[in-house]
C-alpha cells in the first residue's frame, strides 16, 4: 500500500547536503573527545574523587572547551596534580596534562592534548578533610556485605531468609 505525503517538502534531487560546519565528527572533534575521555578515566579511578562529590557535572564551552563541576570533595588544585599523573600515554614520553593558567582551591585551568579543561570545586572540604570526616557516606562502607546490619538485605528479602 503506497503511502501519501501530506505536506512534507520533497528535496530536489541535484542538491548537495549543505555543509553545518564543525559538526563534531572531524579530527579535531574526536582529539576534544579522545582528552575528555582520558580525563573522566583518570577520574574514574580515583574512588576517594567519585564518592566524595556531590553533583558533578560537565558540559562543553562555547570555544570547545571542556567544563568539569562539583560540589565538596577535593580542591580544584588538587584534581588538576592527580590529573597531571594519572593522564599518560605509554607512546608519548611526557605529560599529557599542562597547566594553562593559575590554579587555586576554587578552580583550576588545565590543557590536555591541547584540549582546554577548566575544573571548578564549590565549597571543596579538600582530600584529607574527606578521608578523616567520620561521618561522611561511603559508597565502599555502603557495599560491604560483610558487615551486619539492622535491615535486611535485598536478596534476604526475596530468599525469605
Amino acid at each position: 500500500m503506497p503511502v501519501k505525503r501530506k505536506h512534507a517538502p520533497r528535496r530536489p534531487k541535484d542538491t548537495t547536503v549543505p555543509d553545518h560546519g564543525d559538526d563534531g565528527l572531524s579530527l579535531t572533534s574526536a582529539r576534544r573527545y579522545e582528552a575528555f575521555g582520558r580525563v573522566m578515566a583518570a577520574l574514574a579511578t580515583e574512588a576517594d574523587f567519585i564518592e566524595s562529590c556531590r553533583d558533578l557535572t560537565w558540559w562543553r564551552g562555547s570555544d570547545h572547551s571542556w567544563h568539569i563541576e562539583w560540589r565538596d570533595g577535593p580542591y580544584a588544585s588538587e584534581v588538576a596534580s592527580l590529573l597531571a599523573e594519572q593522564v599518560r600515554d605509554p607512546d608519548y614520553d611526557g605529560s599529557l596534562v599542562t597547566e594553562a593558567g593559575p590554579g587555586g582551591g576554587g578552580s583550576a585551568v588545565l590543557d590536555v592534548m591541547g584540549v582546554r579543561f577548566e575544573l571548578r570545586a564549590i565549597d571543596p572540604m579538600g582530600r584529607a578533610t574527606v578521608r578523616s570526616r567520620a561521618g561522611f557516606w561511603r559508597l565502599a562502607e555502603a557495599l560491604d556485605t560483610t558487615r551486619r546490619t539492622n535491615t535486611r538485605h535485598p536478596w534476604e528479602e526475596l530468599l525469605g531468609g
